[in-house]
């Protein structure tokens, strides 16, 4: 019994939702000149996590402030990633309106299991964003 114990607790860990699948380390996220972005959607997400982060992506730099996403990126986001030391802050609806929520540095491959009120989740719920760096 004591040999399950660690085989099960080692099962569990890697299981944990927030796993980083297929997304980028958040300190891989700059452009090809070398400059910081400060995050980056991907309209693509999976059940399994190594399937996640694909598709369209929108680079979002620092201080970039969209109450109004570029065209074809509303209600399209399921996964992103946050660089480090960096906050992305998103809203539910256009024009900074509805819920809100804040990510702060890391992967997050599956929106689903962010919770957005009573019924609600943030995979295809994204409308408005500011993102921050410090």
């Amino acid at each position: 019994m004591s040999l399950l114990r660690p085989l099960l607790l080692a099962l569990a860990l890697v299981a944990v939702p927030g796993a980083q699948g297929a997304c980028p380390v958040p300190a891989d996220l700059k452009r090809e000149d070398g400059t910081r972005t400060c995050a980056k959607l991907y309209d693509k997400s999976d059940p399994y996590y190594d399937n996640c982060c694909r598709g369209a992506e929108l680079s979002v730099e620092p201080g970039a402030d969209l109450p109004f996403l570029p065209s074809g990126w509303a209600n399209t986001a399921s996964s992103l990633v946050v660089a480090p030391r960096c906050e992305l802050t998103v809203w539910s609806r256009a024009g900074k309106a509805g819920k809100t929520h804040k990510f702060s540095s890391g992967s997050y491959p599956r929106l689903e299991e962010l919770r957005r009120g009573i019924f609600g989740d943030w995979s295809n719920a994204i409308s408005a964003l500011y993102c921050r760096c410090y």
